[in-house]
């Protein structure tokens, strides 16, 4: 018995690496996806950062460094989970992932990696396009500080993406996406600054999962409003937890 147990370990092990590769790929070959995804934040960072900073400030490379790269990750998780989740759905992949004998969780887990795969992808073209663009310099644990809010950072907006996957309908939910997606990018500060937003709609930026995110990548380069950590990690860990909460009852109520 003590033997069997191993072997069993290693066999869900196997299987959950093999949902997640697979899952990867699948994302990776998908260009409507993979290119708007990574390519989006790139195109915005040389715009605001190297074609309209005329003065090649390196504090405005920096800031839009960070920002950027929310914007990029946010992306990522809010259509890897929400598109993907709500065409599965309908075509009644779901239900047969079900009766399959996978381990409990391997689509859902396989799904998170992917979606910090491509956070990890969208942090290092970012890290590169600054450094050799934008003339960006930061220290070796900033740069790796940067990447690591990022890729934790995708959780949340895997979240929110996999609610909206379960109620929205395949060909409903890009268009919802994308209409919480751009607003909240605005109005968190990742554009452009709070200060340049109207003084109500700089204090409302606390209730979206990306101002959060995005104080915590500019914590890094040094332009953040100077709240706690710990406060931004509450918020970040609070909407992970309440929206895969009301996805996982939402999908319990559509078996």
């Amino acid at each position: 018995m003590a033997a069997v147990l191993p072997t069993l370990h290693r066999a869900a092990l196997r299987s959950y690496l093999l949902e997640a590769r697979c899952e990867c790929l699948r994302m990776l070959r998908d260009p409507g996806f993979c290119i708007p995804v990574t390519a989006f934040p790139l195109m915005f960072y040389v715009l605001f950062a190297v074609v309209l900073n005329r003065q090649h400030s390196a504090a405005t490379a920096q800031y839009l460094l960070a920002t950027y790269g929310v914007f990029g990750v946010a992306g990522a998780g809010l259509f890897g989970f929400g598109v993907t989740i709500a065409l599965d759905r309908e075509r009644g992949f779901l239900r047969l992932k079900r009766v399959l004998p996978a381990p409990p969780g391997a689509l859902l887990l396989a799904r998170m990696a992917m979606a910090m795969l491509f956070a990890a992808l969208i942090s290092l073209l970012m890290a590169l396009l600054a450094a050799l663009v934008a003339g960006v310099s930061l220290a070796p644990l900033q740069w790796l500080a940067l990447a690591a809010v990022n890729v934790a950072g995708v959780l949340p907006f895997a979240a929110i993406g996999l609610y909206v996957g379960t109620r929205m309908s395949g060909s409903a939910a890009p268009a919802l996406l994308n209409g919480l997606y751009l607003p909240m990018s605005f109005l968190s500060g990742l554009w452009l600054p709070l200060t340049m937003l109207p003084p109500l709609l700089a204090k409302l930026a606390v209730v979206w999962p990306a101002y959060h995110l995005g104080q915590l990548a500019l914590k890094v380069v040094g332009f953040d409003a100077g709240q706690p950590v710990w406060l931004h990690l509450l918020a970040l860990a609070g909407f992970t937890a309440a929206f895969f909460a009301l996805a996982q009852r939402r999908l319990a109520l559509a078996e």
